[in-house]
């Protein structure tokens, strides 16, 4: 910030300058389409368990794809304006397309991949590749 901008906002009653302030930093928070959907990953042997809360989204509206090591989650949300012809107080709910891909520490083993939906969460099992999992070695002795 320059010192011409706070020449500009010292003739601002306080109350505005907060309005200001707390727009700003809510903006900064708020998810962008890298961020939607968020996930959980956890490990738990040979598979990562994946959940992702995708509410107001319908299950065939999510499109899942995996390559290698990688997940990748398609889909869209629509709007939901209730309210016709009325002035909006507030609008924080992310609508639109969004993309979200993560990467996995192992290949993952696409005929295996389970995916359920319930209750707004999507919920994946994604199994490690036999050809990816560590083997033992056996030493011949000569």
């Amino acid at each position: 910030m320059l010192w011409t901008d706070v020449d500009r906002f010292s003739s601002l009653d306080p109350w505005r300058m907060l309005d200001r302030l707390n727009r700003a930093t809510t903006s900064m928070l708020a998810p962008s389409t890298s961020e939607f959907p968020l996930v959980n990953v956890w490990m738990d042997g040979d598979k990562a368990l994946v959940t992702s809360e995708l509410p107001g989204v319908e299950p065939n509206d999510v499109d899942i794809s995996v390559a290698g090591k990688t997940v990748t989650l398609r889909g869209s949300r629509a709007t939901t304006d209730d309210c016709k012809g009325e002035c909006q107080h507030r609008h924080e709910r992310w609508s639109g397309k969004f993309t979200r891909s993560f990467e996995l520490p192992f290949v993952i083993d696409q005929d295996k991949v389970d995916a359920k939906f319930k209750k707004g969460v999507l919920q994946l099992t994604l199994p490690r590749a036999e050809a990816d999992k560590p083997r033992k070695i056996a030493i011949k002795a000569e």
